[in-house]
């Protein structure tokens, strides 16, 4: 197993950033890791979403846990690789957020796959956090 914790602080609230999870065409607004996306349903567990990466065939990913406001965790399978990526909102006392994404990865090549999947998750954050602080 490979696991790894990226965050950023910020000032907008967990509900800013609820909104911009849950809108998920717009998460190329904040992640240049995706060139097209697609949710086949409500943002709720069970839902799956397609996700394309520039250059890269798409895979499908499910949401696996779902607390508004609060996080979502969404699982990835590709052959003998399991990603799960746990997206975490914990509310700070001076009122903003700091955003948590924990990856785990489990497989024969996790090591190898691990920076693959979360080697952008600093920039990634960096650009959420800009959008929900442009208000």
């Amino acid at each position: 197993m490979w696991t790894q914790e990226a965050s950023i602080e910020t000032t907008a609230t967990p509900e800013k950033i609820w909104s911009l999870f849950v809108d998920v065409p717009g998460w190329k607004q904040w992640n240049a890791g995706i060139e097209k996306i697609e949710l086949f349903g409500a943002f709720a567990k069970g839902t799956t979403f397609s996700m394309q990466p520039p250059g890269s065939e798409p895979f499908t990913s499910t949401l696996i846990d779902v607390n508004e406001n609060e996080a979502f965790t969404d699982e990835t399978v590709i052959d003998d690789i399991r990603v799960v990526v746990a997206h975490c909102l914990i509310p700070l006392a001076s009122g903003g957020t700091r955003v948590v994404y924990r990856t785990q990865i489990f497989g024969e090549n996790a090591e190898e796959f691990g920076p693959m999947v979360a080697g952008d998750f600093p920039e990634v954050l960096a650009a959420l956090k800009a959008l929900a602080e442009r208000g």
